[in-house]
């Protein structure tokens, strides 16, 4: 019998705001909310955005005023949602007309040689074989020039580039715990990480307290590293500054970090660990481990996300030059001239120009399906497959390829295994990738339609989250998750209202693209796709809770299932004093630094088992008979 991995928690960061509890997802979809959730989602992000305090557990502005739910949406809507999603990029990531880099100036003295008074140490090493050096007093020399010389100096050009999805403004993850030299994209996983295990309502330990050392696994990682001041790009950058490279810059630089730092800070997991990239189907790739491993029963609890923080001018430079990103005067042709919408700059299946980098961390935890009724866990669907597979022969590394037909057909069928084939045609829908490039509106619209023709599948309904928060790499995959369990929460396909009309060549006979917000009833399953650089095509088979509850229920029985529903009573009580919590700026970020660490020689060795300190389960050995037909 094999182990459904069920989604038991979910949370973290993007330019949505706080994803936990679905308040990205409703802001998302902020004009199709009623009052209540809308304004409760409001005041979460003025206070994220230091525009509202709270005193005493009240709501308060900058001048101690008290405020209401209400008199926050009055006061502070505008800004907020002019503050949030994507949008112009904002100073504190870097001026966006007047960037800094090192421009080439050659100096010639006209046939004359040139002098100039500089520091002895601060002479090359060598000299240049046309410079001549006279001491002065002190530390000083006189450099004569006797030909041309080249040097670098400072200079500032304007980007091309003006849009990203960026965390809500004054929202700083470094701010919440002691951060000190941590790249960006760190600080980030440590927070939303945090965001969500506590979005569990189960205290951790209590989790780690029902399994064995090994069956926590750890899956994350980032596509681009960490390539700011504090990761690989200060150590590639600092000789050529004049600087030095720090103790840290390398190792806080490596991809894998989001899964060390949550190991080692947050969880104090000795359990599997690894994150595997694939371009920006990372997230799914990641998942799929989690997947198997909670299938086979190698782990009963995984947290898999994905960290990213690539709104840097060399990210921006990098796909710029691949003419993938939408530029300015890009987005002024879509648009019909005049000033530049910036906050529609992502405009997945209608007229585009490139996409728009975005940051974002997200985290979901799985459980195995015993693990969940035994401890009373909330369960917001599960995912029970990702299917991946490669282009095969390219010309174009980066061009999109047939791989992404094979996965999204196979995941449509194992779909239809698992609900039924009219369920998957009336009870489905797509998060596409739609990452809003001209190229990719036509074949991943191609590859759907045909799809969903082959198999009955009309009015399909699609979806594409990059409108509102950009395309994050690593994590764009999880952003598509997370939306759709809002979805299965209210109901709603959020529309891509980043465009007024579908393009003329976006194929859509079989599908459903709405540019506003659309309630669809009894959805059960979401299909989430995902193409990369390289032929890395993934999709996944995410199914809507009130389908996991009948599968639970049917296979536990009605008693079993009752007493896990009052179980579970406890659990939301606790994470729905978490999310209340938050809402009020207070995150509890969890932040371990050399606390409890593992005495190496308290470890009990044994023949079957090993007892960690720590861990109130023993390890115990496998049993293996995987070659016990090859063995004497």
């Amino acid at each position: 019998m094999s182990r459904l991995p069920v989604i038991v928690g979910f949370g973290g960061y993007n330019a949505a705001g706080r994803s936990s509890f679905h308040h990205g997802f409703r802001r998302t979809v902020i004009e199709s909310m009623d009052a209540a959730a809308r304004q409760e989602t409001l005041a979460g992000l003025a206070v994220m955005m230091k525009l509202v305090k709270v005193e005493g557990g009240q709501y308060q502005s900058a001048d101690g005023e008290s405020l209401d739910l209400a008199a926050i949406e009055s006061r502070y809507s505008a800004q907020i949602l002019a503050s949030t999603l994507v949008r112009r990029i904002e100073e504190q990531y870097m001026d966006v007309t007047a960037v800094h880099w090192q421009k080439n100036l050659t100096l010639s003295g006209n046939g004359q040689p040139l002098t100039f008074v500089t520091q002895a140490k601060q002479l090359p090493e060598p000299l240049p074989a046309n410079w001549s050096v006279q001491a002065l007093e002190g530390n000083q020399v006189q450099v004569t020039l006797h030909d041309s010389c080249e040097f670098k100096v400072d200079s500032y050009r304007e980007l091309p580039v003006k849009s990203a999805g960026q965390l809500p403004t004054g929202f700083e993850p470094g701010e919440l715990y002691n951060s000190r030299f941590h790249p960006r994209g760190l600080q980030m996983a440590i927070v939303g990480a945090t965001d969500a295990l506590r979005s569990t309502g189960i205290d951790w330990q209590t989790i780690v307290n029902h399994v064995h050392p090994d069956e926590v696994a750890v899956f994350a990682g980032s596509a681009m590293s960490q390539l700011d001041e504090y990761g690989l790009g200060g150590m590639l950058q600092s000789r050529l500054k004049g600087g030095r490279v720090t103790a840290k810059q390398c190792p806080l630089g490596l991809n894998t970090m989001p899964a060390d730092f949550i190991n080692a800070y947050v969880l104090g997991s000795v359990g599997t660990t690894g994150s595997v990239t694939g371009a920006c189907a990372t997230f799914l790739y990641n998942l799929q481990k989690a997947i198997d491993l909670i299938n086979d029963g190698r782990a009963r609890v995984v947290l898999v996300g994905n960290s990213e923080a690539p709104v840097t001018p060399e990210i921006i430079d990098g796909y710029g030059a691949m003419s993938a990103l939408a530029t300015e005067d890009g987005l002024r042709a879509v648009q019909g001239g005049g000033e530049v919408d910036f906050r529609r700059a992502a405009r997945p299946f209608g007229e585009n120009c490139g996409f728009t980098l975005a940051e974002s961390t997200q985290y979901i935890v799985l459980m195995d399906d015993a693990l969940a009724v035994e401890l009373g866990a909330e369960i917001h669907g599960a995912a029970t497959d990702v299917f991946v597979n490669a282009d095969g022969f390219k010309k174009s590394i980066s061009a999109p390829g047939p791989g992404n037909y094979l996965t999204v057909a196979k995941a449509v069928a194992a779909a239809a295994q698992l609900v039924g084939l009219e369920n998957v045609r009336k009870h489905s829908f797509v998060h596409a990738h739609a990452s809003s490039t001209p190229a990719n509106r036509v074949t991943e619209s191609e590859l759907l339609d045909r799809v969903a023709g082959s198999f009955g599948i009309q009015e399909w309904p699609v979806a594409a989250v990059k409108s509102y928060v950009g395309h994050s790499l690593a994590a764009a995959s999880a952003d598509q998750v997370v939306a759709a369990l809002g979805t299965f929460k209210y109901g709603i396909v959020p529309g891509i209202k980043t465009i007024d009309r579908v393009a003329d060549d976006v194929f859509q006979q079989n599908l459903r693209i709405a540019t506003q917000d659309e309630r669809h009833d009894g959805i059960e399953v979401c299909f989430v796709n995902s193409k990369g650089f390289g032929g890395n095509n993934a999709t996944a088979v995410l199914l809507a809770p009130q389908r996991v509850e009948k599968m639970l229920r049917k296979r536990y029985g009605d008693a079993a299932f009752e007493a896990y529903l009052q179980r579970r009573e406890q659990t939301r009580a606790s994470a729905a004093a978490y999310d209340q919590q938050a809402l009020k700026g207070q995150f509890d970020i969890i932040y371990n630094f050399g606390e409890d660490m593992i005495d190496d020689q308290g470890i009990e060795l044994g023949t079957e088992s090993i007892n960690v300190p720590g861990f109130s389960q023993p390890l115990v050995f496998r049993k293996d008979s995987r070659y016990s037909d090859m063995l004497d």
